[in-house]
């Protein structure tokens, strides 16, 4: 037993500055594994900015929300709608006739379009052990759920639950450490959260301002959850700091704001320990219309918080230790891919969020990748970039979940090109395997051993 012990830690030690996974210590081989994505096209029409998993026919297989429809695993190939979808547009040919495509206008028109869903999250609003649908419409509009009918055929019934919805990120997770999740938003220039009453959960929510009235609006960027000061209640974020959780939110009190400069207005925002030193780092991108994508370091003083930035990719291949960069990052997601213990991220380029000829590089690849995080000794870090695809990107959302029953978790896209399942695929691979597979950093750049 004790040899065995001591070729594990060997094991351990010799793969520092490689990919790990803990609940493989046997031998390199077992612990490498190369991990790729099959990529499933629900549909190419263009419904909403984002979708969701969830079991919607409790047969035991995760389904998809996109837009009006609801797509049944494990295939996805069956299509069923749960709201109308009465959306369409004319498309002139080459011969002058016109086709009439159903949903919004996006890449299969000519000109750019908006949909009336932005960003789509499940949960049992009603506590049946049913699973129910939320959609945030455009920006300033509701936020309403669909009420799952238990296999019943027809339209879900609908719940109007939230008047105008500010915010291009607005999240759904839990704010008061209740259990239970609110809407995370901006609404009529104040930052804040709107909660349910859980005995009528399909009655209007009550929005609870966080800040005095400021210049928040419908369009404003970046928002997040998360505990920055660890005192165990989650703090919100936005792209000028941080609004410290009070100890009671009897009263609706304001919080406490704590200036920081997170960017121009990037999209999603994380509080997580990056660097393992005990201490949530701020994860986001700079601008969701632009370019930039960062962690920012905690550095604590006598009591106080401030950040220093480190840069993950910039507007230029160089800002990048692997060459990497894309325009318009305008959804992410954290979460633990590889199951070495530590989150990684998945980011993308949205897709015309303006049309063909606005933002930065418009036409360019609509690119998807989860960035790895390595913990490097001393303290330094890596986000390892991994292409997913080049042709999908990212909406207002990016979801990280469960399309099979496998395990491992997959990657959830709506957009303007359609929707996405990336079923995630793992496999072990030899040394030589998995050193062919890594991406190589720039020529002037450290390289991580394996």
């Amino acid at each position: 037993m004790m040899r065995l012990m001591r070729l594990c830690t060997i094991s351990l030690l010799a793969l520092a500055w490689a990919w790990i996974d803990p609940a493989l210590c046997v031998s390199h081989a077992a612990a490498r594994r190369l991990h790729s994505f099959q990529k499933i096209q629900l549909t190419r029409e263009f419904w909403a900015e984002g979708a969701a998993f969830g079991d919607f026919n409790r047969d035991g297989h995760p389904d998809v929300a996109y837009g009006p429809h609801w797509y049944a695993g494990p295939t996805f190939a069956q299509r069923k709608e749960f709201r109308p979808a009465t959306q369409s547009f004319k498309l002139k040919q080459p011969d002058g006739t016109e086709t009439t495509i159903p949903g919004f206008e996006g890449a299969l028109s000519k000109r750019n379009g908006y949909s009336d869903n932005f960003l789509t999250f499940t949960y049992d609003f009603n506590g049946d052990g049913w699973t129910d649908i939320l959609a945030y419409g455009f920006p300033g509009k509701e936020a309403a759920w669909f009420e799952n009918p238990k296999n019943k055929p027809g339209h879900w019934p609908r719940h109007v639950i939230f008047e105008g919805l500010d915010n291009e990120s607005p999240g759904f997770a839990d704010v008061t450490g209740d259990g239970k999740p609110e809407i995370i938003c901006c609404s009529q220039g104040r930052i804040g959260y709107a909660e349910a009453d859980w005995s009528r959960p399909e009655a209007p929510w009550t929005f609870r301002a966080v800040s005095p009235k400021g210049s928040y609006q419908r369009f404003t960027h970046g928002l997040g959850l998360g505990d920055v000061n660890g005192d165990g209640r989650p703090d919100l974020l936005e792209k000028d700091g941080w609004w410290e959780q009070p100890p009671s939110l009897a009263g609706a009190p304001l919080w406490k704001k704590h200036e920081s400069n997170f960017g121009p207005g990037g999209a999603q925002m994380f509080a997580y320990d990056v660097n393992g030193d005990g201490l949530s780092d701020v994860i986001t991108s700079l601008e969701a219309h632009g370019y930039g994508l960062a962690w920012f370091e905690q550095v604590r003083r006598d009591g106080h918080i401030t950040f220093r930035q480190h840069l993950i990719m910039g507007s230029e291949p160089a800002q990048n230790r692997y060459g990497v960069k894309f325009s318009q990052p305008h959804a992410l997601d954290l979460a633990d891919l590889d199951g070495d213990g530590l989150k990684d991220l998945v980011v993308g380029k949205r897709f015309w969020a303006h049309g063909p000829d606005h933002d930065p590089e418009p036409n360019a690849p609509a690119v998807l990748y989860w960035f790895q995080l390595r913990r490097l000794p001393g303290g330094e870090v890596d986000f390892v970039p991994w292409l997913v695809d080049d042709d999908s990107g990212v909406g207002t959302q990016v979801m990280i979940g469960h399309g099979n029953r496998d395990k491992l978790p997959d990657i959830l896209v709506g957009n303007k090109k359609g929707a996405f399942v990336f079923l995630h695929v793992a496999k072990r691979a030899s040394r030589a395997q998995w050193q062919a597979a890594q991406p190589q950093p720039l020529a002037n750049a450290t390289p991580v051993q394996p």
